[in-house]
């Protein structure tokens, strides 16, 4: 039976960089590959010049299922008093910086049995702090389930199961009542509710993305990316899926 890491990725602000570089922060509108392997890498305390261990976790093939789309904002940031590349003085840095807020993922890992093991176990006693993309943008809930009792619906954790159908059966991670009556209102009167994927694939498939993400090295100063394929889609959201799990949040709390 293949098996499957499911994780939940819930914050109030997250940032999945490709092109950043300088005074321009951007994100994409999921996470991406190489911000996954460091958020693992975090976990298990691999650290970034183990490219031996991190290619581990790049080799796991990759799926996002967007459960809620983020709003895409964007920070006016400014720092002063920052020394000159010739040290003869200081100067003003004006950048951009741009986050997804707001925004709900299923991350969806498939690949080596030892490797998800260690993952799995890590994520729920990570080694170092983690966070989505930036320091200070951490999880607003466990990644995994813990067994504690009330807690938030979240991923589901070690999964026998391949990817595709963690992507199409697993509950839907949105947690707040209203949302899920509209959902389940909009089902009875025969709606279609679709949740975008975005899945690795062979370059060959039909429809294929590049993305230039997969990461090769993540040491400071000596960042190498290569490209990978990634094949867009859907999957319908189902009754059951929203029904499935208990929210273990009070309503109050999410309106």
């Amino acid at each position: 039976m293949t098996l499957s890491l499911a994780l939940c990725l819930d914050a109030p602000m997250q940032s999945w960089g490709i092109r950043s570089r300088f005074t321009m922060r951007e994100t994409t509108r999921e996470p991406t590959k190489s911000g996954i392997v460091g958020l693992l890498g975090a976990a298990l305390g691999i650290p970034r010049d183990d490219e031996k261990e991190l290619g581990r976790l790049a080799g796991l093939r990759m799926a996002v299922r967007v459960d809620r789309e983020g709003i895409l904002e964007r920070d006016y940031h400014t720092a002063q008093n920052v020394p000159t590349t010739a040290g003869t003085g200081h100067r003003t840095v004006v950048s951009e910086r741009y986050y997804l807020a707001d925004a709900l993922f299923l991350v969806v890992l498939e690949g080596d049995e030892a490797t998800l093991t260690k993952a799995a176990a890590a994520v729920q006693r990570p080694h170092w702090p983690l966070c989505f993309g930036r320091k200070p943008f951490v999880p607003a809930r466990p990644l995994t389930r813990t067994g504690r009792t009330g807690e938030p619906r979240t991923g589901e954790g070690l999964q026998e199961k391949p990817l595709h159908t963690v992507l199409s059966e697993h509950p839907w991670l949105e947690t707040r009542p209203k949302a899920h009556a509209r959902a389940l209102a909009d089902l009875q009167r025969g709606e279609t509710i679709v949740l975008r994927t975005m899945t690795d694939c062979d370059p060959a498939v039909p429809g294929a993305e590049p993305r230039h993400d997969q990461p090769i090295s993540l040491v400071r100063n000596d960042r190498r990316f290569t490209t990978r394929a990634v094949l867009s889609g859907h999957v319908a959201l189902t009754e059951q899926m929203i029904s499935a799990g208990d929210s273990g949040v009070p309503e109050q709390a999410q309106d």
